[in-house]
């Protein structure tokens, strides 16, 4: 699931009210405390997934007297 989606996710979640009932029908979402752990949870898979793991690798060398 692409990062821009789970964001707009949130940012809709939070705008609109945290349970509806209509006919009968009860419909009530996750909070948003509990999203936005779900989407550090999965960035932090997609980190460990990439090729650097999140270090930086370069080459040093000190000037020679």
């Amino acid at each position: 699931m692409p990062d821009n989606t789970i964001e707009e996710s949130i940012r809709k979640n939070a705008s609109g009210p945290k349970s509806a009932e209509i006919d009968g029908q009860k419909v009530e979402q996750h909070d948003i405390s509990e999203q936005i752990e779900a989407d550090k949870y999965l960035a932090s898979k997609k980190a460990v997934k990439s090729r650097t793991s999140g270090l930086k690798f370069s080459k040093m060398c000190h000037s020679g007297a």
